[in-house]
């Protein structure tokens, strides 16, 4: 809610106290490594972000008459970014997108965040992947988008460097996840893919692209909220995340299965229920740019399908295998009331997402005129990637003369 720059850059720092504590104090193992590295590697990206606001400030004070005060709010320094030379705005953006996509994370910013999550307890982790992940991807909307040079060349240029390094973090984060042995370690990976599609989305620089992007940063941390809440109740009954220990926990679990098959289906894209909303969304912003960028998004949604139902299947199908998970007991009334939400929020925005939209629309349609004006050269909602079939003052295109043709 800041207008002010120092005053959101306090409470962005402010952030990592209560977040180090939980890891630090109420984590596992390992939590004292976790919970430095989490904050050294945000800290050191929150620094280049405070140059970038001192930056913005000195350079607006010297368009300013003398003796006059500078200022650090937030509408009228981004307003004065506009008249920057393209040199001064690269780095700009560079400074603030550095910040964000630690927090993001994206690739290759992201190894902080397996170990975060991992060894965080399980509110911690719900809180982290709710929440504090998506003030990278609110920072990339709010600063980094207005910040993007006026070179059209130069732009094209970054923005190709962002979806590049957003469709990496898509693949490699589900074929890591393929990989791990511990059940909340796969569903840390899985955050780095699912928060790539958010990033994709933003940097198509369309009205689909950045709409989508917006609700699945709300489907995430409802899908994978819940899915740490669901580790976290087996954790509770066994004290382990160990895949190889569980295997037909349908048997002693039956309702517990029946709503982690439903987060799996929503955190994969499922129709009807909320990430196939947000991925649909997505790829259809990314179409109209790239159609190889939305092919290999799919990918990602390929992957990610495979990588959550075999760990389904590996924890609830099949033979129990060991004694004690023969008598593990069902959900309790507390797990149900924490749960229940979350799977009702599922299928509402997964089958009535309208509600939704309306709100988004029209900041993002305001968010794309300024940052990319060349997409409404039409009647405001056709791309200029499209072909040009008329033009606003001919909405139909005359068709053209006939040709004789001389047959032989």
């Amino acid at each position: 809610m800041a207008l002010d720059f120092f005053l959101f850059y306090v409470f962005w720092e402010v952030m990592l106290v209560p977040m180090y504590f939980l890891i630090g104090v109420w984590g596992s193992e390992r939590r004292l490594y976790a919970a430095i590295k989490f904050f050294l590697y945000t800290l050191a990206g929150s620094v280049l972000m405070l140059l970038g606001i001192l930056a913005l400030y000195f350079n607006y004070a010297k368009t300013l008459p003398p003796h006059t005060v500078g200022t650090f709010d937030i509408p009228t320094l981004l307003a004065a970014a506009q008249l920057f030379p393209d040199s001064l705005r690269v780095w700009l953006f560079w400074s603030f997108f550095f910040a964000f996509a630690i927090k993001v994370p994206m690739f290759p910013f992201h190894t902080w965040l397996p170990d975060a999550h991992t060894e965080a307890p399980t509110a911690g982790s719900v809180i982290l992947a709710g929440i504090l992940l998506k003030m990278g991807t609110y920072g990339f909307i709010r600063f980094s988008l207005p910040l993007l040079p006026a070179d059209p060349a130069l732009r094209a240029r970054i923005i190709h460097i962002l979806i590049f390094l957003s469709l990496v973090g898509i693949i490699y984060g589900a074929i890591v996840c393929l990989m791990q042995k511990d059940m909340k370690r796969l569903i840390a990976y899985s955050s780095v893919s699912h928060l790539g599609f958010c990033t994709l989305g933003i940097f198509a620089l369309t009205p689909q692209g950045l709409s989508g992007s917006v609700l699945q940063q709300i489907n995430h941390g409802i899908s994978t909220g819940a899915l740490f809440l669901i580790v976290g109740v087996l954790y509770e009954r066994r004290h382990t995340r160990l895949i190889s220990e569980f295997g037909g926990l349908a048997t002693p679990m039956p309702n517990y299965a029946a709503i982690y098959l439903i987060i799996t289906l929503s955190s994969l894209g499922m129709p009807l229920l909320n990430g196939f909303i947000g991925e649909f969304t997505i790829l259809q912003g990314t179409f109209v740019v790239n159609k190889a960028w939305a092919a290999w998004g799919t990918l990602g949604i390929v992957l990610g399908a495979a990588y959550l139902l075999w760990l389904y299947q590996r924890v609830m199908f099949g033979q129990v295998n060991h004694e004690v998970n023969k008598t593990l007991p069902d959900l309790n009334p507390r797990e149900y009331a924490v749960l229940l939400p979350l799977v009702a929020l599922a299928f509402w925005i997964g089958i009535y997402p309208k509600p939704f939209f309306n709100y988004i629309n029209n900041p993002v349609e305001k968010i794309v005129r300024q940052v990319n004006p060349d997409f409404y050269k039409l009647t405001g909602s056709r791309s200029a990637a499209w072909p040009k079939t008329s033009s606003p003052s001919r909405p139909h295109p005359v068709p053209p003369a006939p040709v004789a043709l001389e047959v032989k």
